[in-house]
């Protein structure tokens, strides 16, 4: 008894040395490796081909979904081997499953595993799956759904967004009316000059509709959202749209209504445009007022919610316009356009913001006159103020003191033209000011939401006032 009682520690430490040396060699891989072997051994399993080409040598998408999510497990990682590739980075570093490679996958549960293999015919690949027959009828339709849903997601973050524009005539070339070029606009919402709570309910927004396909479905309604950005050159309408691209990672279909020879042709490049884009028209008053002969107000209207509209889904549509008082009620009711957004000339707490970021400068001994100027009703554009930024960024002084003199001249000028029109005195009635004629500031708060809409009559689509006061892009 005595000598066991000497030889426990001795065990211990052996035992303990022995478990060291395991984990310090591949010796325990190994040992696991068989005994997962052994497990499948005692099962029934069931095997699933997903070769690279179908029957008519066309690349099989559902293999190219698979490679994606495959290339993305962790397990990959911890395999035997693998291949590394560099990817459209120069400090990005890619995995990649290679040939009789085998990787393992758990789903609800259910162990699978994954072989990259060659094919019978030619250099073509397989991939193989391989499962439980225990375990098919509950995870194989759930599981491919999952690696589909998975590997979109992977797709839609890491895709180059592009910029089209349609082109005069119709082509017999591969992509149509359509020529791309890559979305290099830097605007982003982290970089426009809002307000911030207004900046995250447009966020809001927009995921919400990336979320809601049942939704739109359940309602039989087509799975699109469309926006009116309304102001005046140089409120940032175009810089809202590239940080609404970059937040969706959407491509970009600029059309322009001028190269457009019918309602027609208008219709057919809708049709050519592909789901999860935006589809953009700016102007759209001043092409209305210029009375175009080729694209009819029902043509647009077509466009904008008719029958070709549900030829795709997840779009968003964006419409700009300089203002939207004269144009006709059937453009903006619900349906055709879901929110209204506001782009108004600058006020004094947007051109803080526009003095921060282009001068370095939160505070200064002219900002008290500068406030007494906005105050009086005189303004410009965030473009042109940025613009003056941008000319005199050496000199912050001097950079407000050309910003004063700016506003002086262009109150004076207006004040010159009102005199002379008989019309109001520019301090009384509406002066642009940070939200929509329609509504208070209190009121805005309340107005914003998919399902609120305040006090607004129901049949009103929603108006979210006045947005970007970006005039740094």
């Amino acid at each position: 008894m005595v000598n066991m009682m000497i030889l426990i520690p001795f065990l211990l430490v052996g035992l303990f040395l022995i478990l060291r040396f395991l984990f310090k060699t591949s010796l325990l891989l190994i040992l696991l490796q068989k005994f997962q072997c052994l497990e499948d051994w005692l099962h029934v399993h069931q095997l699933y081909r997903v070769p690279q080409f179908n029957h008519l040598f066309q690349e099989n998408e559902l293999y190219v979904k698979v490679s994606t999510y495959l290339n993305s497990l962790p397990s990959l990682e911890d395999s035997d081997f693998t291949n590394l590739f560099t990817g459209s980075k120069s400090n990005d570093i890619l995995l990649h499953l290679d040939t009789d490679q085998t990787i393992r996958d758990v789903f609800l549960g259910a162990s699978v595993s994954w072989t990259l293999e060659k094919s019978e015919n030619g250099g073509a690949r397989v991939l193989v799956l391989r499962l439980r027959k225990n375990d098919k009828r509950r995870i194989l339709r759930p599981y491919l759904q999952h690696i589909l849903s998975v590997a979109g997601d992977i797709s839609q973050r890491k895709k180059e967004i592009k910029l089209r524009m349609n082109v005069d005539s119709p082509s017999s070339g591969e992509n149509g009316r359509w020529r791309s070029v890559p979305f290099n606009h830097l605007a982003s919402f982290d970089t426009l000059v809002m307000d911030v709570d207004l900046k995250n309910k447009v966020k809001a927004d927009l995921e919400m509709f990336l979320k809601s396909k049942q939704f739109y479905q359940r309602l039989g309604r087509v799975w699109k959202r469309s926006y009116l950005l309304y102001g005046p050159s140089g409120t940032g309408k175009s810089s809202f749209v590239a940080a609404m691209a970059r937040f969706l990672n959407f491509d970009v279909y600029d059309i322009d209504l001028s190269k457009v020879s019918d309602d027609s042709d208008l219709k057919m490049l809708l049709l050519q445009s592909t789901s999860k884009s935006m589809i953009v028209v700016e102007d759209l008053d001043r092409f209305l007022m210029e009375k175009s002969k080729n694209v009819s107000l029902r043509g647009i209207l077509n466009f904008m919610d008719g029958i070709v509209s549900c030829c795709g889904e997840e779009r968003v549509m964006v419409f700009t316009m300089n203002s939207k008082d004269e144009v006709d009620e059937a453009l903006l009711r619900p349906g055709r356009i879901d929110v209204h957004i506001q782009f108004p000339l600058c006020d004094f707490p947007c051109f803080k913001h526009l003095a921060n970021n282009y001068l370095g400068v939160k505070e200064h001994k002219l900002f008290p006159q500068l406030e007494e100027i906005f105050q009086g009703g005189a303004s410009l554009s965030p473009a042109e103020i940025g613009e003056i930024m941008i000319s005199n960024r050496s000199s912050p002084t001097r950079a407000l003191k050309s910003v004063i003199s700016a506003m002086q001249t262009n109150a004076g000028a207006k004040s010159r033209r009102v005199s002379g029109d008989g019309a109001e005195e520019i301090g009384g009635g509406e002066q642009g000011g940070l939200f929509s004629r329609e509504h208070s500031v209190r009121d805005f708060r309340k107005l914003y939401g998919l399902l609120k809409m305040g006090s607004r009559r129901k049949d009103e689509p929603l108006d979210l006032g006045s947005a970007d006061k970006d005039g740094s892009n």
